[in-house]
């Protein structure tokens, strides 16, 4: 049983006929937008996507999804994973490296909807690290800066090519590790006012509901 294509298939009963939508990045979003272009080829339904990363944007035009940007168009609703979702519905998320257009599109959207498998809920956020998008000149730092807050950090490395991962806006990832994190809203905002980050993965107060795959089939939570 795909748990994530449960949830995301769900979600997709969500989108109406002539709205703007937010594409999230990774694996359950792909499921997403796969069933979405499936609505636009089988019920003619009329919609347009805002993708946060290649990968999204690429799966859109698979699909035959009419693509846009912020700037054409203001965003209905926005579908998206996350790494991580506690009971407040604050979230990690970045595993794919595009958290900070993510954030502007989700923060963007008049409803945002979170997809995921019930292993992404957890009590309290922090098993997963924190991603971070940072200047890669101010690398040294962050580092230190990291190090103080007590967070155990290190820069991304590429699989398929030499050196560390490159975000589409051209800057490093860091994955700051903070073991629990006791308050995930402010420390969203001391993240990023360090010199050099462009933006962190800590989602919160943004959330309108969360879609869960479970062996027992969906559960919706607001």
């Amino acid at each position: 049983m795909n748990l994530k294509r449960i949830a995301a298939y769900e979600a997709a009963k969500e989108i109406k006929d002539g709205q703007i939508i937010g594409l999230g990045t990774g694996s359950t979003t792909h499921y997403f937008i796969e069933k979405v272009g499936m609505r636009v080829q089988e019920e003619e339904i009329s919609i347009m996507g805002v993708p946060t990363s290649y990968q999204s944007f690429m799966i859109a035009k698979e699909w035959k999804i009419p693509v846009t940007t912020l700037e054409e168009h203001n965003i209905d609703i926005a579908v998206d994973g996350a790494d991580e979702i506690d009971p407040d519905f604050n979230l990690i998320k970045g595993g794919g490296g595009a958290h900070t257009l993510e954030k502007i599109v989700d923060y963007s959207a008049e409803e945002l909807i979170i997809i995921a498998d019930d292993s992404k809920m957890i009590d309290k956020l922090g098993n997963f690290p924190v991603p971070l998008e940072i200047i890669p000149q101010s690398n040294k730092l962050v580092f230190e800066s990291l190090k103080d807050m007590g967070a155990d950090s290190k820069i991304r490395m590429a699989i398929a090519k030499d050196g560390p991962v490159i975000s589409e806006n051209g800057n490093f990832i860091i994955d700051a590790k903070f073991h629990e994190i006791d308050n995930p809203i402010q420390l969203e905002k001391d993240l990023n006012s360090i010199p050099g980050i462009v933006e962190n993965g800590i989602f919160s107060q943004m959330v309108d509901k969360v879609i869960l795959g479970t062996s027992n089939g969906v559960e919706v939570l607001k």
